[in-house]
């Protein structure tokens, strides 16, 4: 079997498909992107393409060394997001050769269900609170949310207050009946990293994620020593040699890889065991669609660490697109007390409706994050 073509499809809200072919007719489905540089990833993959066409996709492994180590200059986003969407859909394309998911090619399960949780947007308390009310009739009881708005390198009192009083209202109109993290998003620098985490521990979150930008690693294992809350990170670390420096330097409780943009499957499943052989917990990062989640229900369903997976069936950055509407086999996503059950498909276990896909992609729009800036006009972290 060989590779013959590989085509790129960009579409709402802010995702790519990447569909790989073969001579034997089977077809594999990565999810390659960058929010916001959709474009950018979409060029990678093509410029990445001379060194698949002719291949055999069941060498995984040494397509993701050429695709690696094949270039001079490697890693960062761009890069390890095409390669991520690629082994996606490589991994798909070899269960589907032989007829069993891609969690059975990796020695199978260690669990028989995966506990899932939902974003919550809004800025407002009130907001909050009707969105988890939405979000509790479709079966989910875990929830993750924005910590603040912007927030200057040293805050003001009154900036403080408001956001802790924003999550004391939410732990108060549920008591413990919900459980959710908090992400300050990279928006709170190291000086007031250290007195947000002191105010919100009475609140108990499960974790704050991104206490401080990825830039600043350095600085987890001195906030751990100020708290009690776990902390967690990893959206925006790229490859196991970004993650070796944190596993080394200690600090965070749980790691959260992002299976389209930290190379794939194969590349997370060995950061997910760096970070057990570190007793490091494991919760992938997933606002994206349906075959990055697969990909990430593949992992966590073979990792022993695995706690938690993010999807974005219902969230607020899902404008004019929703994780199901490019997916045949709706139900196999169904999510039950807030867990789901493996994808029992072959391959990565979507069933992808390509004619909606390829409909779909022909007026896709280029999606832009919000651009914030302080009072004084300065950038703000968004």
């Amino acid at each position: 079997m060989k590779i013959t073509k590989l085509t790129t499809y960009r579409l709402a809200p802010r995702w790519m498909f990447l569909k790989i072919e073969t001579d034997a007719g089977i077809t594999g489905w990565g999810e390659p992107v960058i929010e916001g540089k959709a474009r950018t990833v979409e060029t990678a993959v093509q410029e990445f393409a001379p060194y698949l066409i002719g291949q055999d996709p069941a060498r995984i492994n040494d397509l993701w060394q050429v695709m690696y180590r094949g270039g001079f200059y490697r890693g960062g986003a761009i890069l390890m997001s095409a390669i991520a969407g690629i082994d996606q859909a490589l991994w798909d394309i070899k269960g589907k050769a032989l007829g069993v998911p891609v969690y059975q090619l990796l020695g199978g399960l260690v669990r028989d269900k995966m506990k899932v949780y939902s974003w919550v947007g809004g800025d407002r308390p009130a907001d909050v609170i009707e969105d988890i009310k939405r979000l509790r009739l479709g079966g989910f009881d875990t929830f993750k949310m924005n910590g603040s708005e912007e927030m200057g390198l040293i805050a003001s009192a009154a900036q403080v207050d408001a956001a802790v009083g924003r999550i004391a209202e939410i732990r108060a109109a549920f008591g413990n009946e919900i459980e959710f993290g908090i992400d300050f998003h990279g928006r709170i620098g190291a000086p007031m990293a250290k007195v947000m985490l002191r105010e919100l521990e009475p609140f108990r979150p499960l974790f704050v994620e991104e206490p401080v930008l990825a830039e600043q690693d350095e600085t987890y294992a001195r906030l751990a020593q100020h708290t009690s809350i776990p902390l967690a990170a990893g959206e925006r670390m790229y490859s196991r040699f970004d993650f070796k420096r944190v596993f080394q330097a200690g600090g965070l409780s749980i790691v959260q890889p992002d299976l389209s943009h930290a190379g794939g499957i194969t590349e997370c499943l060995k950061i997910a065991s760096m970070a057990e052989a570190y007793d490091v917990a494991l919760a992938p990062h997933c606002p994206l669609g349906p075959i990055a989640l697969a990909a990430c229900l593949a992992v966590d369903f073979v990792s022993h660490n695995a706690v938690l997976q993010e999807q974005s069936m219902g969230i607020h950055y899902n404008k004019g697109g929703e994780l199901l509407d490019y997916v045949l086999n709706k139900d196999d996503f169904h999510i039950d007390g807030g867990f789901i059950k493996p994808l029992s498909k072959p391959g990565l276990g979507v069933e992808v409706d390509e004619e909606r896909v390829i409909e779909a992609s022909k007026s896709a729009p280029d999606w832009r994050n919000p651009l914030w800036r302080h009072a004084d006009g300065s950038v703000a972290e968004w």
